[in-house]
């Protein structure tokens, strides 16, 4: 699936790094820096993450609700949480339901390879639900400007 800015966010429901059920559609009137990520506790992984963790106070003086989503399960989520103090809530994705719905579980190519895999973007969805930015290109050391600019 291919989604543009000006598209319904498409809604979900996965269970967070606690074990509950959050529903996308549950947090509409906030706007949400949705992250797409591989694996818990991996480098690239780990500086995106400690960049929003590091920036997390200028990104909810700016509106933004931040949640990250990756195949890995609750219990990987609340080591991850716990090991780099994250402020933020992760989802779980194992059967990459919603990371295909959103175009984040594709086709990759590394080294010559092609597989399947986590594509590393952020979708941007405003207090009504719908996308106002997508970052395919992220750079995880200064991750949180993106969201910004």
């Amino acid at each position: 699936m291919q989604l543009n800015v000006g598209d319904p966010a498409p809604d979900f429901e996965l269970f967070n790094h606690l074990g509950q059920k959050t529903k996308l559609s549950a947090l509409r009137g906030q706007k949400i820096a949705l992250y797409f990520y591989p694996e818990d506790d991996s480098p690239t992984c780990n500086i995106q993450a400690c960049n929003l963790r590091d920036n997390h106070a200028e990104l909810l003086k700016a509106g933004f609700k931040v949640l990250g989503l990756s195949p890995d399960n609750p219990e990987s989520h609340q080591r991850f949480i716990k090991k780099f103090d994250l402020p933020f809530m992760l989802l779980s994705d194992p059967n990459k339901e919603v990371m295909t719905l959103y175009g984040t579980w594709a086709e990759k190519k590394m080294y010559g390879r092609t597989y399947i895999g986590v594509h590393r973007n952020t979708f941007l969805i405003d207090e009504a639900g719908v996308i106002s930015k997508i970052i395919l290109k992220v750079r995880s050391k200064e991750h949180h400007k993106q969201i910004l600019a």
